[in-house]
This record gives C-alpha cells, sequence and structure tokens, in this order.
C-alpha cells in the first residue's frame, strides 16, 4: 500500500515524512508522506479544479461513485482494520465496526436525495428552494474515529456535488491514506484528496479563499480557532467539538441491568468518544449499589492491546492525552474516592485501567472538563431540579441521557436538559440518519441525516411571475 498523499488524483510523497506511534507500544511502527503548505494549496486548487464538473453531475452519477466507493472499503475491511488498531489503538472487533461503518455511510448517502422545495404555487407566483453545491470542503478529521469520520465527511460532500479535501489527525494518518490510494483511480482527479500535516498547517485549509465550507470534528479550543480563521471569508462551518456529556440515573433503576450500560456508554472506545458518558449523576437511593456495581465491571475489563484477542479496552491514543488522563486521575485523589483502576497495567503502552470515582464534588476538574478517556467521575443526588441544573451548569452540550424504568418519566427530564441531544435509557447513539447536534460551546450546525447534508449545499430560491407580460 502507498501511504502517501493524493492531490489532484496523483501520489504525493511529499519532502517530509511522519513517524506514526502504535500506542500498545509507544513505539514508532511506520511512518507516511507529510504535507507542506505547497501540497495543501496544490490539493485545493486541484479540488477547485474539480469542481465544476462534478457539481454538474447527476445525482444518479454520484450515489453510484459513493456505492463503488463503499465497496472497495468492504473489500479490504480486515487490512484496514489492522491498520487502524494499530496506529489508533482499539480493539480489532471495533476497529472492523469503525471500518464497516465508513462503507455503510457512503451506502446511506448513496441513497439520499435532496428535493426541490415548493414554498408557494399560487395563480400569482411559484417559488421553489433548490439546493446547489457550495464547492471545496475542507474537512478535519480528529484521531479517536479516523476513518469514519473522514468517510463521513467526503460522503456528504460528495452527494451533495461538493469536492473534498481532507486533513487526517496526525497521530492517526494510515488507514486514511490506504483508502485514499484504493480510491486513487476510482473518483475522478481532484474530487478528493488527502493531504497530511503534522498538527501545523491546518490555517491552510481554514483560512483558504477557495475553501468554501469547513467541517471540523475536534476540540473546543481548536474549533473556536477555525470558526476565527474562517470568518474573513465568510466560509460555511460545521463544527463538531467537545462534550461534557452527563447521565441522570432515577431511583426507580435496578443496579445490576443498568450498571452495565451505564458502563458501556462511558467507555466505549476507551472513553475517547465525544459523545461518551463523562459525568454520572445517581440518585442517593441508588448511589452505592450502582457505585459498586461499575467498580467490579471496570475491575473484570480486559485491558490490552487492541491487536490482542479478547481486549475490550485499548491503550490511549496519544502521549499527550495519556500524561494529561494521568495528571487528572492524580489530581483526583486528593478531591474524590477512586474505587477502581487509577493506575496502568505494567509494561509499554498508553494504557489506562478503567477509573471509577465517588465522592467527588461538581467544581472538581475531572467533572467540569472533558476527560477524553477512561476516567467516570459518579455523584450523588436527591431533588430532580437540583441535578437538572447541575448537569446543566457547563459550556459543554452536546448530550445527556436519563435512565428510568418509566420511559414518560424521564422524558420529562430529558426535556429539561440544554444539550443537542438527549438519549432516553441509552447513550451515545447516533447514525448516518440522525441528526447530530451540538448546543452552546459543543458545536455550529448540524452533522447527518437530511439536516447534516443540507449543510452541504447553498439554498436558491427560483421566484416565477405567473400570468407577466414582458
Amino acid at each position: 500500500m502507498n501511504l502517501q498523499m493524493l492531490i489532484g488524483g496523483n501520489h504525493v510523497a511529499g519532502n517530509q515524512s511522519i513517524d506514526v506511534i502504535d500506542p500498545a507500544t509507544g513505539q514508532v511502527f511506520a511512518s507516511c508522506a507529510r504535507g507542506s503548505r505547497e501540497d495543501f494549496e496544490d490539493a485545493v486548487t486541484a479540488a477547485a479544479a474539480a469542481f465544476p464538473a462534478w457539481s454538474q453531475s447527476t445525482a444518479e452519477a454520484r450515489s453510484a461513485l459513493l456505492i463503488r466507493m463503499a465497496e472497495v472499503i468492504e473489500a479490504n475491511l480486515e487490512s484496514l482494520a489492522r491498520t487502524l488498531t494499530s496506529e489508533q489503538g482499539k480493539p480489532i472487533p471495533d476497529a472492523q465496526a469503525e471500518v464497516g461503518g465508513a462503507a455503510y455511510f457512503l451506502r446511506y448517502y448513496a441513497g439520499q436525495t435532496i428535493p426541490v422545495e415548493l414554498i408557494e404555487d399560487s395563480e400569482a407566483r411559484r417559488i421553489e428552494l433548490h439546493r446547489r453545491p457550495l464547492g471545496v470542503v475542507a474537512a478535519i478529521v480528529p484521531w479517536n474515529f479516523p476513518v469514519l469520520t473522514a468517510v463521513n465527511k467526503v460522503g456528504a460532500a460528495l452527494l451533495t456535488g461538493n469536492t473534498v479535501v481532507v486533513k487526517p489527525a496526525a497521530t492517526t494518518p494510515l488507514a486514511t491514506l490506504e483508502i485514499a490510494a484504493l480510491w486513487k483511480d476510482l473518483v475522478p482527479a481532484g474530487v478528493v484528496n488527502v493531504v497530511t500535516d503534522n498538527n501545523d498547517l491546518g490555517d491552510a485549509l481554514t483560512g483558504h479563499p477557495l475553501v468554501r465550507k469547513v467541517s471540523f470534528t475536534g476540540s473546543t479550543t481548536t474549533g473556536s480557532k477555525v470558526m476565527a480563521a474562517g470568518s474573513a471569508s465568510l466560509k460555511r462551518m460545521t463544527l463538531e467539538l467537545g462534550g461534557n456529556d452527563s447521565g441522570i440515573v432515577l431511583d426507580d433503576c435496578d443496579p445490576e441491568v443498568v450498571s452495565q450500560q451505564l458502563f458501556n456508554s462511558a467507555f466505549v472506545n476507551n472513553g475517547q468518544v465525544c459523545i461518551a458518558l463523562k459525568r454520572l449523576y445517581v440518585h442517593e437511593s441508588q448511589y452505592d449499589a450502582v457505585c459498586a456495581k461499575l467498580a467490579e465491571i471496570a475491575n473484570a475489563a480486559v485491558v490490552g492491546p487492541g491487536s490482542q484477542q479478547g481486549t475490550q479496552l485499548g491503550p490511549v491514543q496519544n502521549r499527550v492525552q495519556f500524561d494529561k488522563l494521568r495528571a487528572l486521575i492524580e489530581e483526583t485523589r486528593t478531591e474524590g474516592t477512586i474505587i477502581a483502576g487509577g493506575d496502568s497495567p505494567e509494561g509499554e503502552g498508553y494504557f489506562i485501567n478503567p477509573t471509577i470515582v465517588r465522592d467527588i464534588a461538581d467544581n472538581a476538574r475531572l467533572v467540569t472538563d472533558e476527560q477524553f478517556g477512561p476516567v467516570l467521575p459518579v455523584m450523588r443526588f436527591a431533588d430532580i431540579d437540583d441535578v437538572v441544573a447541575r448537569a446543566n451548569n457547563t459550556s459543554f452540550g452536546l448530550g445527556n441521557s436519563v435512565w428510568s424504568a418509566d420511559p414518560a418519566r424521564a422524558g420529562a427530564v430529558a426535556a429539561r436538559l440544554d444539550s443537542g441531544s438527549v438519549w432516553i435509557n441509552k447513550h451515545g447513539d447516533i447514525g448516518p440518519d440522525t441528526p447530530f447536534a451540538g448546543a452552546k460551546m459543543s458545536g455550529v450546525g448540524i452533522e447527518m441525516g437530511m439536516h447534516g447534508l443540507l449543510e452541504f449545499t447553498q439554498a436558491k430560491v427560483m421566484n416565477y411571475a405567473k400570468a407577466a407580460r414582458v
């Protein structure tokens, strides 16, 4: 596999390289091309040159191409999953699910059409709302789900007639470059471009005058910089940013049943998910039982290399995040009671045992910040009004969940929570057909579903006079 960049339909080796670290060992295991500012310029120029023809292609042609792109991913699923595990750390079954999910997203988009919306059809006039492509889309991708996030952005951009430049995260570029190589002779030159950097050239996309939209997934801090960089040319923005999702467990739940679901919601992808459950509030009548059960589940979890059969939780993806989490855990020792984890297994790699912390105050940094790793604080509550206020007392607003034996009762609580998504008796349930948006500092715009597709388009109103003489 040629792990070079894809620019204008050609492989580009670049003048430098990126060393990619296996987080299970902490050692370099591969390298790939590293782009320069000139490479980013070439990629944007190629995408802009390809836009007129691609934007005029038929909806049927675009859908057919997305299907072929999905088929190529599916045919190489095992190889892509192994690469993804090596660079990201997640267990092989999770990597297979991510790669397969990427193909599924492409197939979903291939089945969508954006109809003309009839606003008025009266004796005097006919008004239609059409949707047109925007132009070049910059797709900036994080390291937690590098394949799925990249392919989701590409699928939405291409279906709506745009061309795209993808920038993978510097620590997880390989599987995306493999997919780009698989697509090289399938996708018209310049329609999809993939350019890498060392987290130092994002402004080459976000500030480029030919880029008309930025689709960014990442931290709130970086998202604000992306928005600022694009403001001069008033680029369209979809920013899917950080979250500090709460879960509220009401007093009628069965701790034996709900705790496993809570654990899965918090520790999916080793807690490295923007919508993972990151703050858990449990009614005082269930608090001790839920804490004990969560600790039992955490202590039984199998932590190890993602390539090792039976592993449930792999390593933290990179050294910077690993060090941040370890410092946060050390700080937490004086602020709460660690009842599971709080340490790392012996040996190499960026491993942290799943950690449960109880009896911790709401103003502790573990509770107020997005930890983005295998650490969960659990707080008690007695009053619904109080816990709703505590859950809403954050600058984030990505998602929340409420758990109860009575879904209607849970729904009444969920309606009071300030977030783009609220789940009842589950957490983090998203898919290509479901709109996903953040409130407050958790994002701008919508991803996925028809609402997400429309974010990749320009509204154009066609207003016809009837019975007019000219």
